[in-house]
């Protein structure tokens, strides 16, 4: 089943995105430029580290962008309701549409999506049930790229040999320590917030619980797993092949969800 293009209209969420993609260019240009490319030609790195860097790029950005299009569960306006799931839709108070339990209404869409765990503007979109498995891979992806910014920058200064070739006429090569901070600076700021969203969904699944529902469940005891992890985590990625979980280019299967183990808000 293809996924739908949702776009969200949201200046807002437009600079949120545009300040990840120029964090994300910015590394992708000046880190092979300044560290990966001149140490390889002088034999002080592997081909391979050079592939493992553009291979986490690659698919950072390719899952920032799927998950910022990606319908994350729109309910369409006139929804069709099997006779034998109408208990479980209930009318939401703000668009006065049925929807499906432990669905939200979005108030900066202007939607209701289904199991909606939060709006998010750094991906401009909502994260809901279709595509809550591509936010999660940009998180994963994310940290990987940053953290590996992180030690080519340190090695850069305090592990590799020094170049023995250099063509200081070239802007990288006058202005490399301040290129270099400037990324280290972002790489940290970057992997400290994403660490803590990603540890937060990560509970979040593992508890079966969205971030709506821990908020309007404060004083409920929410931490008891109502299902096993394995199963929780092949519900949001949509696939019982766990290698599956890590690849962006793929379509996601919905696996149905019985009812009798929702929470409802």
């Amino acid at each position: 089943m293809g996924q739908r293009i949702h776009f969200v209209v949201d200046p807002q969420g437009w600079c949120c995105m545009g300040l990840i993609i120029f964090v994300w260019l910015y590394n992708t240009i000046f880190i092979p430029k300044v560290i990966l490319f001149p140490h390889y030609e002088e034999g002080n790195i592997s081909v391979v580290a050079v592939l493992c860097y553009y291979f986490c790029s690659l698919f950072c950005i390719a899952s920032l962008f799927r998950a910022s299009v990606a319908d994350p569960g729109k309910l369409p306006e006139n929804p069709k309701i099997p006779i034998t799931e109408r208990e479980y839709w209930e009318l939401c108070n703000k668009c006065s549409m049925m929807r499906p339990k432990r669905s939200h209404h979005c108030s900066r869409c202007g939607h209701c999506v289904r199991r909606m765990d939060h709006h998010c503007p750094w991906i401009n979109n909502c994260v809901g049930e279709d595509n809550h498995w591509l936010f999660l891979q940009l998180c994963f992806y994310t940290q990987i790229l940053s953290s590996y910014t992180l030690i080519l920058d340190f090695c850069h200064f305090y592990y590799f040999l020094p170049l023995k070739k250099e063509n200081w006429d070239v802007f990288v090569f006058r202005h490399e320590l301040a290129l270099l901070r400037i990324s280290a600076f972002m790489g940290l700021i970057i992997l400290g917030g994403i660490s803590r969203l990603f540890y937060t969904q990560l509970m979040g699944i593992f508890t079966d619980t969205t971030s709506i529902e821990k908020m309007s469940n404060c004083c409920e005891d929410i931490s008891r797993p109502r299902k096993p992890w394995q199963q929780t985590f092949s519900e949001v990625f949509g696939t019982h092949w766990k290698i599956l979980w890590f690849i962006p280019f793929r379509q996601r299967q919905p696996l149905r969800v019985p009812y009798h183990f929702a929470n409802h808000v």
